[in-house]
């Protein structure tokens, strides 16, 4: 059963391998046998990333690239391919939310403005497509392969406020079961293409939202967490045996869906 999930010598790409949960998927991908890409725009922190994973005695590279810029993603594979010779998986965790794309309280819907929306949109959307269409390449020339990527919760449930996040992951979704149908159909069984939706996981992006400078919930906090079934947030290591899962093997007939892993968020009506 082990050898299922074995992922010795895969080359992985992790976009937005420098934050909180790519960092923490590319650390557990390594650990069970793969060689990891750790993708972002910041240095020094893609080489903090490598060098944890080397002191564990694992195998990774920086790759300085940004998910919304094709000439930097092809520079990127272009050393990828020049250490490595090839990719096996990708996973496209970059993304993320700002300010001014989200409707606060004091505001209504017709206040959010154009650029924001548009910054928030790209990063989710395009900020997934573009690795695919750069890194796939190598996947059809062998017809082998997994793409991960990450959706949210946002995307399959109306959440107050954030409206250019739920719209972008919702976007990911239906990209992530477009490409599974066209990979399967075009390039056989060999390339998979699945997503996670995670629930709730405090991050630098939404912790002030969600706990107050004590710790304690603030209101929004407290929504969430009466709607979620477990009573907590999720911690960002609860991601990897997903991503694992999904990555090897022994998920070898599954493409084209969006695993939630939320502590029941999505399965609660609230009642």
């Amino acid at each position: 059963m082990g050898e299922l999930f074995d992922l010795k010598d895969k080359v992985v790409v992790v976009t937005g391998g420098t934050g909180v949960l790519g960092s923490c998927m590319a650390l557990a991908l390594a650990q069970a046998g793969a060689k990891v890409a750790v993708l972002g725009r910041r240095k020094e922190k893609a080489l903090e990333v490598v060098a944890s994973i080397e002191q564990r005695g694992g195998t990774a590279m920086a790759l300085l690239a940004d998910v919304l810029d094709k000439a930097s993603l092809e520079r990127a594979r272009a050393q990828l391919f020049d250490r490595w010779k090839s990719v096996d998986v990708l996973i496209n965790a970059a993304g993320g939310n700002t300010a001014g794309a989200v409707v606060n309280p004091n505001q209504t819907f017709t206040d959010l403005q154009e650029k924001d929306l548009k910054e928030v949109l790209d990063l989710n959307q395009l900020g997934t497509i573009l690795p695919c269409l750069v890194f796939c390449a190598g996947m059809i020339e062998k017809k082998e392969g997994v793409v991960i990527n990450i959706s949210s919760m946002a995307a399959q449930r109306a959440i107050t406020r954030v409206l250019g996040y739920s719209a972008a992951k919702a976007g990911v979704d239906n990209f992530t079961k477009w490409l599974a149908v066209e990979m399967a159909q075009k390039y056989g069984e060999g390339i998979r293409v699945n997503a996670l939706a995670p629930g709730f996981f405090v991050s630098a992006q939404n912790e002030h939202l969600l706990l107050n400078e004590d710790k304690s919930l603030t209101a929004r906090g407290e929504k969430i967490i009466g709607h979620t079934p477990m009573g907590r947030f999720g911690k960002p290591e609860e991601l990897n045996g997903t991503v694992i899962w999904l990555c090897s093997d022994a998920s070898r007939f599954v493409t084209g869906i969006v695993v939630p892993v939320d502590g029941g968020f999505s399965a609660f009506g609230g009642v």
